[in-house]
């Protein structure tokens, strides 16, 4: 049994270090079981869980999707109530904690040391939703996308149209504004709307 303790305990101080909580105030909205929406802000965030600050906590245990700015959607439980709020079990794959990790560290960074967003607009962590792009020549090809702002996009394909060439992303249409490896970052021809991004970033 004894032998058997310490790995366990290494892991327990592991996940610990692995999720720690950063204070980190993020505006969003949250949606309940009665499908109507709520402002809120984080008062901490970590991969496993968020603080949030809101007029209408809910109840523990019950189920929660939720819009962050700059971290995009996430989904959980509610583990349990605050003086002003609650706090939220993310309920997530470890790719998906991973990739909250890699953005909640960049937002940390950026806070406490100014680190510079060469960006205009915020884009928004799409999860690799799959799409499609079209050439002009007509060739389709499987497309997964990265984030997406307002003005454009970023996708992992296995084409490279040259730049400045239009394509189609889905129904949307876009010219292509730069390479990198394993796919394009796009420009819309005409800015999503916002309800477009807040569905997920689904185009």
């Amino acid at each position: 049994m004894i032998v058997g303790a310490a790995p366990v305990f290494q892991v327990k101080l592991q996940e610990r270090r692995r999720y720690e909580r950063f204070e980190l105030a993020l505006p969003g909205r949250f949606m309940l079981y009665d499908r109507l929406e709520y402002p809120c802000w984080t008062i901490d965030v970590s991969p496993a869980g968020v603080g949030v600050i809101g007029l209408h906590k809910g109840d523990i245990g019950e189920r929660i999707v939720a819009y962050i700015s700059q971290i995009g959607r996430i989904e959980g439980m509610i583990a349990r109530r605050l003086a002003k709020g609650f706090a939220l079990e993310i309920q997530a794959t470890a790719l998906k904690r991973e990739k909250l990790a890699q953005r909640i560290a960049w937002l940390v960074k950026r806070e406490t040391l100014g680190a510079p967003d060469e960006r205009r607009h915020e884009r928004i962590p799409a999860e690799d939703q799959q799409t499609k792009l079209r050439t002009p020549d007509g060739r389709e090809y499987p497309a997964a996308l990265i984030d997406v702002s307002a003005p454009g996009a970023a996708f992992n394909v296995d084409a490279a149209p040259p730049i400045g060439s239009p394509v189609t992303i889905g129904r949307t249409s876009a010219r292509v504004v730069r390479h990198f490896p394993g796919g394009i970052a796009v420009t819309f021809n005409d800015q999503l709307p916002v309800q477009v991004l807040d569905e997920d970033a689904k185009l």
